[in-house]
């Protein structure tokens, strides 16, 4: 048994969840709208409890592995599905290096990061940019996109071990080298 897949999810006040056919889930909020088409082992449910509605997730073949598997999945991406549209979620971007710059120019993120040309990076749909300084705020309802587009921002110019230049996560740590030790007595 899936112990994550067990666990219902509550659905908080301002977000709606709809079910649209067995496998496809549609969820509104503040943030945007987001639907879905999950695995057809699992199966969804709303429920009322002490109040609150919340959403069970049910599996059709309790023996099945890859079902039990598919519902733990499922479960963690309603949850965030649910999660992005009520709160959002972001990812901050720092770039360093000198003469690295990073620009906003109407839906296209303008980087200059040391080549010899700058590299435009064209924002997708569902994703907010803000750009204070040297750090990048990236924002959306969809967690995935915002962390498949951070990753793509940051797979443009990798920090290197040296120095640390480059665009990497607030949050990440930079394991440093040495470097070349000169000759002494020389």
């Amino acid at each position: 048994m899936s112990r994550i897949g067990k666990q219902p999810i509550v659905i908080p006040s301002g977000v709606e969840v709809i079910l649209e056919g067995k496998h496809t889930v549609i969820v509104k909020g503040t943030k945007g709208t987001l639907s879905r088409v999950f695995n057809s082992a699992v199966s969804f449910c709303i429920e009322e409890k002490d109040g609150q509605k919340q959403v069970v997730l049910t599996i059709t073949k309790e023996d099945d592995k890859d079902a039990r598997a598919q519902w733990g999945t499922a479960r963690s991406v309603l949850a965030n599905m649910i999660h992005g549209v009520a709160e959002g979620f972001s990812k901050q971007l720092e770039v360093n290096g000198v003469g690295y710059r990073v620009n906003l120019s109407g839906n296209t993120l303008v980087l200059h990061v040391g080549y010899s040309h700058e590299v435009p990076f064209l924002i997708p749909e569902g994703i907010e940019m803000t750009v204070e300084n040297n750090l990048v705020t990236i924002k959306g309802a969809d967690k995935e996109l915002v962390g498949e587009t951070a990753a793509r921002i940051r797979k443009i110019r990798k920090p290197e071990p040296y120095k640390g230049k480059g665009i990497k996560y607030v949050d990440e740590v930079i394991r440093r080298k040495a470097g070349k030790s000169a000759k002494a007595g020389e």
